[in-house]
């Protein structure tokens, strides 16, 4: 079946690219979630690429390369959204004194990156063919759907999570800032958090995920997560020549994989 609306993060690694490649050779229109600078995957390289569109957060802080970042994504046709330290970046640039992280990422990606960041927009809303908006959409966001700090946590109760959600109407709501992989129903609503493509909080190291297909005859979307290893060598090497300050503080933060 061609022309499903499909929802992919980790799409830069190695089953993901071949997932996405796939997908869009059978008709399908992707949406890909991407969090995290990667070495460039064979969804680049091979041009799949430029036929999806891209919806990311949290892109350039504690990161080894932010202008690289920043290049990859302006050369690109994708739709990107802002995350919270996105905005943090954003606001330091007005700081005589930022925090030695948040100055390196300012070094590296100039004036110009911050005007970029800073007009990132906030959320990504797609409805599906023919579906009805916007009780079949998909809503894609960093934290939540009103803001980018309060998080969308699985030891929340139902009641917990609608204080944060609101009113806010859509099938499925997709984000990520908590960095711990679940699918939550509540409501009419289906949360999932598609965790990240690095920096995990849930003890496991792999890349992850998700999936989100629309079935036309149910009406309804099908959600899974997916794992891929993450390359924690090449990354590290990438971290220690970089001359991002406190190098060994972001290493240990990576392998330890919790809050």
């Amino acid at each position: 079946m061609s022309g499903r609306s499909v929802f992919v993060t980790g799409a830069y690694g190695l089953l993901g690219s071949w997932l996405t490649k796939a997908l869009v050779a059978d008709g399908d229109r992707v949406t890909v979630l991407r969090r995290d600078e990667r070495v460039a995957s064979a969804l680049e390289l091979e041009g799949t690429e430029s036929q999806v569109d891209v919806v990311a957060g949290d892109l350039l802080e504690i990161g080894p390369d932010p202008a690289g970042v920043l290049r990859t994504l302006r050369s690109r046709p994708l739709t990107v959204l802002t995350g919270n330290t996105d905005r943090d970046i954003v606001e330091a640039a007005a700081d005589d004194d930022p925090d030695e992280e948040l100055a390196f990422a300012l070094r590296q990606i100039g004036r110009d990156g911050v005007d970029y960041l800073a007009r990132l927009p906030f959320s990504r809303r797609i409805t599906p063919p023919g579906g009805t908006s916007p009780a079949d959409d998909l809503l894609a966001v960093h934290a939540n759907p009103h803001d980018l700090e309060r998080k969308l946590d699985p030891e929340m109760s139902n009641r917990e999570l609608q204080e944060v959600l609101g009113d806010v109407r859509a099938a499925v709501i997709a984000f990520g800032h908590h960095h711990v992989a679940f699918q939550r129903q509540v409501d009419d609503r289906l949360l999932i958090d598609v965790s990240a493509v690095g920096n995990p909080k849930d003890r496991d190291l792999r890349c992850r995920y998700g999936v989100l297909t629309w079935d036309a005859a149910a009406r309804r979307w099908q959600a899974e997560h997916r794992y891929v290893d993450y390359p924690v060598a090449e990354t590290t090497d990438q971290i220690l020549v970089s001359g991002l300050p406190n190098p060994d503080k972001t290493l240990r933060k990576l392998l330890k994989a919790s809050y």
